[in-house]
């Protein structure tokens, strides 16, 4: 492991052809990062930029979120998310087949040992996370006006169900995370607006949020095109082959695009492209859904994150966002806004003054890998390919560290920290390659 230096354009680089595949957060902050290295990047989507899951999500940059989903004892939850399908978070029966290997995986993942495993390994990108994100944001302009640094309150009804949460929450201390215990009347005074039903809470110190989650991407990446990157509307469906190494795109019409290297960070849908790569993956998608609702009466200064009920509550600049609730269903199946509309009930007595006129209803797919943590990884099989995704509910969050760490491996193979635990075949003893 050797420290990266500030980047600079490469020799090597010069002239080589990159092709990034996904426009949301983590693929404009990757298409940047390799603009700096001196590359020449053009980046594909099937759709518009930003349009994904970094359209709709909480605008939370949480560098507190190092435990992972799935901790000890997590197992004595299931039957639970099997029988309640407005849940925090749910599984669809019929997806239920498929989505077993994933499911095993993710039980696997919460044995203690491998908890503290993951915290570590995720606190070491979290914690990296603001440094990365400042040169990024100064370049493109997006100033603290739309970019907020002043911390997430986690709220608890009862002493009980805090001091439930203990071993998460000392978790995240001894991985280096500033968080401070709050009484019932610091929540009251903080928030005003709360309803009084709280007991106590925790001020995540170091978490921020954005105030609009789309204008952020946006703005990454009109910054990538203002520096002379590319970008072309296409489905890729495979690659072509030459020497053993991919060497083109091809898409569902029929194009052909070459390059001499392919980053593949189109989140939820990269499982299909890896697997073309010879990586299979447990990648799977994690349905979030969320209401976001006009100010009216109600006001909140900072992200709050109702413990007890699995959601948060976001301050954006278009409103209220109320979201957080997970459903294992895939890609394919529509939409169950009854899950949005339970979420915003539960907001709704969280913060009394919530009015659902105006209101918008979202759903989007969020990457889910089952140890919680992201693909940031080299290809195994060929030089020039290389994988960010996986990043669950922290793309927002990890963007900017994901996109210096995928420019160092492709510029010079040295990185800032270990890659090893974010390698891509890190599950192979699962699959016959």
């Amino acid at each position: 492991m050797t420290s990266a230096k500030t980047a600079t354009p490469s020799d090597t680089a010069a002239g080589q052809k990159v092709v990034v595949i996904g426009a949301g957060i983590v693929g404009a902050n990757v298409g940047l990062a390799l603009l700096d290295k001196g590359y020449d990047v053009t980046i594909l989507d099937r759709g518009e930029p930003g349009m994904g899951a970094s359209f709709g999500n909480a605008g939370g940059i949480a560098v507190s979120e190092c435990a992972p989903v799935a901790m000890p004892g997590v197992l004595k939850n299931v039957p639970g998310w099997l029988m309640d399908p407005l849940g925090p978070l749910s599984v669809r029966w019929g997806y239920l087949p498929k989505m077993m290997p994933w499911l095993l995986m993710f039980l696997a993942s919460s044995k203690k040992q491998r908890v503290e495993q993951i915290a570590t390994n995720m606190a070491t990108l979290l914690n990296r996370a603001w440094d990365d994100y400042d040169p990024v944001l100064k370049e493109a302009g997006l100033t603290d006006a739309v970019f907020k640094k002043h911390g997430a309150m986690a709220v608890y009804r009862s002493n009980a169900s805090r001091q439930a949460a203990e071993y998460a929450i000392d978790l995240r201390r001894r991985n280096g995370i500033k968080l401070r215990d709050l009484t019932r009347d610091e929540v009251r005074d903080i928030e005003p607006d709360l309803a009084p039903i709280f007991a106590c809470g925790v001020m995540e110190e170091d978490w921020g949020h954005v105030l609009d989650p789309f204008k952020i991407t946006t703005g990454i990446f009109k910054h990538f095109l203002d520096r002379g990157g590319k970008f072309e509307t296409a489905d890729v469906t495979n690659f072509v082959f030459r020497d053993g190494k991919p060497r083109a795109a091809t898409t569902d019409a029929g194009d052909m695009i070459t390059f001499d290297h392919v980053v593949v960070a189109c989140g939820a849908w990269s499982k299909t492209l890896a697997k073309r790569l010879g990586s299979p993956v447990p990648l799977d998608t994690e349905r979030g859904y969320n209401t976001t609702v006009p100010y009216h009466d109600a006001k909140l200064s900072r992200m709050i994150v109702c413990a007890d009920d699995s959601f948060v509550l976001s301050p954006l600049e278009m409103g209220i966002r109320v979201g957080g609730a997970v459903e294992l269903g895939g890609l394919l199946a529509a939409p169950n806004y009854e899950r949005a509309k339970a979420l915003f009930a539960k907001g709704k007595e969280v913060l009394p003054k919530l009015n659902a006129e105006g209101g918008t209803e979202w759903m989007g797919f969020r990457p889910s890998m089952p140890d919680s943590t992201p693909v940031i990884s080299k290809s195994p099989h060929h030089a020039n390919a290389y994988f960010a995704f996986g990043h669950g509910h922290l793309g927002l969050t990890l963007g900017a560290t994901t996109g210096r760490l995928v420019a160092d491996l492709m510029a010079t193979g040295k990185t800032p920290v270990d890659m090893t635990p974010y390698r891509i075949n890190r599950f192979s003893r699962f699959y016959s390659i």
